[in-house]
């Protein structure tokens, strides 16, 4: 219960900081809201000088009190209310959240899961033939696929696949003019608008996929390495098993322990690795408005992206400590003996 009570007590306080660090850091950028909608209004402004002064009060923000600012910033924060976006005004933080995140779910959590099955799957196959042909082309090629940086290897599918190709649409994350009705359930459930949507999602979760296989993959074959030298893996094999139920039943299904941890770790991290790959492909999802809000200095739709990432890290920090404490006690009785 000591240990828990520290771990608990360890990601409030990194909360606080992530909170207080999520208020500072963009009033630490250079420039103003005001600059950003002075350009962007510029024709209008030469025939209106004074159109922006009724809001110069709600986005000069660099100007007022920071600690007032800050107070109020706590208070809405606790009531889960980010404000108006500056750049979509008046559309509320809420609202463009609503409408970004179930696509930046969907986009993480369908390549995360793809990319667990199918590394954890190869990573049996390639420990089980390790030194053989499908071991050494299928690791060294994930190997140099990972090295690429997520971004660069999306911008290579998007003008290979998508421009050159034209197998795929190239932007947004469903054709204009389809209809996502009708509703059950909450869900829609017209097939068009489904296949549309798995259609403009294919090269986004390629990208994703093809970056973050190679990691599966390996630590899937170091574990099952390991796990094939045990005895009860020998024994298996002398009862004349075959193959295929030695290699998942016995071997991958003990090797697969560390991999199910990680996988919760990489569900709470999926969000950070979507900014670039958002934008590369226009995709409507949080990376995406978060981009968006960094050009335009839209301070309350940042605050509520990034205040959603942290939150979404920490809770993944602490269910992987959780677990770990579950599956070996002696990480609690070691923590409380220092």
């Amino acid at each position: 219960m000591k240990y828990l009570a520290r771990r608990f007590g360890f990601y409030l306080l990194a909360f606080w900081v992530a909170v207080t660090l999520n208020f500072l850091l963009p009033r630490l950028e250079p420039g103003n809201p005001l600059q950003y909608l002075q350009i962007r209004y510029q024709a209008q402004l030469q025939q209106n000088p004074h159109l922006l002064d009724p809001l110069k009060p709600v986005f000069d923000t660099q100007h007022g009190n920071i600690l007032i600012q800050y107070v109020q910033y706590l208070v809405n924060l606790a009531h889960l209310n980010f404000g108006v976006s500056f750049s979509q005004y008046p559309a509320s933080v809420n609202t463009i959240i609503a409408s970004a995140l179930p696509w930046s779910l969907f986009l993480a959590g369908s390549s995360a899961i793809l990319a667990f099955l199918l590394g954890t799957t190869l990573g049996v196959v390639v420990a089980w033939w390790r030194g053989k042909p499908f071991d050494l082309t299928v690791t060294p090629l994930t190997m140099f696929t990972q090295s690429f940086p997520a971004f660069f290897g999306a911008m290579l599918i998007l003008y290979f696949v998508g421009v050159e190709a034209g197998w795929f649409p190239l932007n947004h994350a469903y054709d204009y003019g389809v209809q996502p009705g009708p509703y059950i359930f909450g869900l829609p459930w017209s097939w068009n608008f489904i296949t549309s949507v798995f259609s403009h999602a294919a090269m986004p979760v390629a990208a994703l996929l093809i970056s973050s296989l190679g990691g599966w993959l390996l630590g899937m074959r170091s574990v099952m390495i390991n796990t094939l030298s045990e005895d009860y893996v020998t024994m298996a094999e002398a009862k004349g098993l075959s193959t295929l139920r030695v290699m998942f039943m016995y071997a991958a299904r003990n090797a697969l322990l560390p991999q199910v941890t990680s996988l919760a770790i990489t569900l709470g991290y999926a969000l950070t690795s979507l900014v670039l790959i958002e934008t590369v492909f226009s995709y409507p999802g949080l990376g995406y408005q978060l981009v968006n809000a960094v050009l335009a200095r839209d301070y309350p739709l940042m605050q509520a992206l990034f205040f959603i990432i942290a939150v979404a890290m920490l809770i993944a920090n602490l269910i992987a400590d959780l677990t770990y404490s579950l599956l070996d006690p002696r990480v609690g009785v070691r923590s409380g003996a220092r």
